[in-house]
């Protein structure tokens, strides 16, 4: 590369491919970069309305005129070995409408700590990573077929230092590490910890798409977090916002005196429910900046998974709009660009990165989000199941009486189990805004409560797709999380919570153990009903099955037992119990249950043979279920 006719060490094709929107690491050209070449800083901004930039910062007293920027290739670019690692900075830029204002840099690797504002020149290498080992585990599995079990939290409000308004990432990741794995989880899944500038919107208002927040370290001590979490075998998945981004003044919005990000027609701007700009899919620009920082969290902070928020806002071009929108070149009310954009984001993110994942926060019925963009599908490796997290929600808020008319809630969601790849989520969106934390929306007195969700959380994890759960879920906390203080940890000092954090983590134990749980969890080779329609006694059962493995799981949301309760087999074979909820290590009541037994010939539920067992009130129960060359004999010899 000349410097004569390239004086700023741009490579050419990295600005062919960010104006054509296929850069994806349009990073490498933006933002503050050292050049050992040059021995400076090179700044650069994309800003192609303004009238003028100026790189303003400590290191020249935020003198406008001092470090005046030049246009190259439609870049804003300025060269200079004044900035000291660690030293503020903003592009002060004069907009194409006339107005001045100081802008922080779109690709800041790290900021100043809200409410402050500013980038900052930060060199983000000089971290050791241990995680290889972790790393080729990751690309030897088989993520679909695979144990996904996902404890979600928010870093700033799981735990909190006496006297700190923010926990440290390495604090954070020592303590975690070592709760989340003696509970057994597969995954942690954080909200978003790109830089944001308001605590209350929990990071769902990103200004920072390269930068991670400040309020709870470097971006050295967020390595540190997510390879401490590999350490301890636990994947590290992170909500990202490519959807929207807020209206702070320096921020992305109206950035050189147009509208560059956002869309230039109101009605398409502006997420009216969330007073928010939506992104323009439509410009190259836009893709490749979005989908550069998606890499990056992948590339630079070794990230498993992306959950990609809000994703039905993005399809739909009437998505809270109540009426009042631009619709496509068919007349239709989906966003193709938004479309094509997630198509690219997925086969960029996931192209060559066995065991990395995405996933959509998608509410709708739009179809194939999970399958590959080669097959018409949005390409995305899970999405969240909202319809049963909403119908086994609700089902449990009703009195057990009048359950028998809501039956079809706790079975409607394996009419299209196997439509997508699913993730079971109970996150943080069902524990705030008065809906009540997951223990205070069980129907009954304190000990139905606790009997009810450890029933619920068995159905979680016998059910098939992969299994999330919010922080304070696990010990049943009782009031709604709150970002502004930590999870209410005394309350494990009491037996029902203790016993609820016990269950989930036996729960984890024995879904990670038995295949038959996780391994077919796309087809209705992995599932069967035995009893499905005991609406009188809000009773069900299930198989689930890997082929060689096979789980029998039966679940009473009744707060009445039964002695003598026949379950429909399909097979001779024997019953061994694996796991009951009603045990007194789980603060179960110890109802005595059968340990074992054998399937008999009887005719029930369109099946020939069943087993009888004895069934707690508000309880679960898997069972191993063997069958012997002398049972599959005896069931050949019943059909001939």
């Amino acid at each position: 590369m000349s410097t004569e006719s390239n004086p700023f060490y741009l490579p050419d094709t990295e600005i062919d491919g960010f104006y054509a929107g296929t850069s994806v690491r349009a990073q490498e050209l933006f933002g503050c970069v050292y050049l050992a070449e040059a021995k400076a800083y090179r700044f650069c901004v994309w800003a192609p309305g303004a009238r003028s930039v100026s790189l303003v910062g400590d290191f020249n007293e935020w003198d406008g005129g001092g470090d005046v920027m030049e246009v190259y290739r439609g870049l804003w670019v300025r060269l200079t070995d004044r900035p000291q690692n660690g030293d503020h900075y903003k592009y002060r830029i004069e907009g194409a409408d006339g107005s001045v204002v100081l802008k922080a840099d779109p690709y800041a690797r790290y900021a100043e700590t809200a409410p402050e504002t500013a980038s900052k020149v930060w060199d983000t290498g000089g971290y050791t990573w241990r995680d290889e080992g972790y790393l080729k585990k990751r690309a030897e599995t088989d993520i679909q077929h695979a144990p996904v079990s996902i404890y979600e939290l928010h870093i700033g409000s799981w735990r909190l230092p006496e006297g700190c308004e923010f926990p440290a990432y390495r604090h954070v990741a020592d303590e975690l590490a070592v709760y989340v794995k003696d509970l057994g989880f597969t995954h942690v899944e954080l909200m978003p910890i790109n830089e944001y500038p308001f605590d209350g919107s929990w990071g769902y208002q990103v200004t920072g798409f390269f930068a991670i927040t400040a309020r709870f370290g470097t971006p050295q001590d967020f390595m540190y977090f997510v390879d401490r979490l590999h350490e301890a075998g636990i994947g590290v998945i992170v909500d990202w916002v490519p959807a929207h981004f807020p209206k702070d003044r320096h921020g992305l919005p109206h950035f050189d005196g147009s509208w560059l990000y956002e869309h230039a027609d109101a009605l398409r701007r502006e997420h009216p429910q969330w007073g928010t700009y939506e992104f323009n899919y439509h410009r190259p620009e836009v893709k490749s900046f979005l989908i550069s920082s998606a890499l990056f969290l992948i590339e630079q902070y070794h990230i498993d998974g992306l959950r990609v928020d809000a994703v039905s806002s993005m399809l739909y071009l009437d998505y809270g709009r109540e009426g009042a929108f631009i619709r496509n070149r068919d007349g239709g009310n989906i966003d193709y660009d938004a479309v094509d954009f997630l198509r690219g984001l997925n086969t960029a993110v996931l192209g060559g990165r066995p065991g990395v994942m995405t996933i959509a926060e998608e509410s709708t019925s739009y179809p194939l989000v999970t399958r590959p963009p080669y097959a018409g599908g949005l390409g995305f490796t899970f999405k969240w199941n909202m319809g049963f997290m909403h119908d086994t929600l609700d089902y449990l808020k009703i009195d057990p009486y009048f359950r028998h008319g809501a039956h079809d809630k706790m079975t409607f969601s394996m009419y299209y189990a196997f439509s997508e790849n699913f993730i079971l989520p109970y996150s943080h969106d069902e524990v705030v805004h008065g809906k009540a934390s997951m223990i205070g929306k069980m129907y009954g007195d304190y000990a139905d409560k606790f009997s009810a969700l450890r029933t619920l959380y068995g159905y979680l994890y016998g059910h098939p797709g992969k299994k999330l759960m919010f922080m304070g879920s696990e010990f049943a906390q009782f009031i709604e999380w709150d970002y502004k203080k930590e999870l209410d940890w005394f309350l494990l000092d009491y037996e029902a919570h203790a016993g609820m954090r016990a269950w989930v983590r036996a729960l984890n134990k024995l879904y990670r153990k038995e295949s038959a749980l996780y391994r077919v969890d796309d087809s209705w080779d992995g599932f069967q009903w035995l009893n499905v329609e005991d609406r009188r006694n809000n009773v069900f059962a299930f198989l689930r099955s890997d082929g060689d493995r096979h789980i029998v799981c039966v679940y009473n949301f009744s707060p009445v037992g039964h002695e003598g309760y026949h379950v429909a087999l399909p097979r001779p074979g024997r019953l061994s119990l694996l796991l009951s909820s009603d045990e007194p290590p789980y603060a179960g009541k110890g109802s005595k249950v059968k340990s074992r037994a054998s399937a008999k010939d009887v005719f029930l539920n369109g099946l020939p043979f069943a087993a009888t067992l004895s069934v707690p009130p508000l309880s679960v129960m898997f069972y191993r279920y063997i069958t012997t060359e002398k049972a599959e004999k005896k069931e050949s010899d019943h059909h001939a």
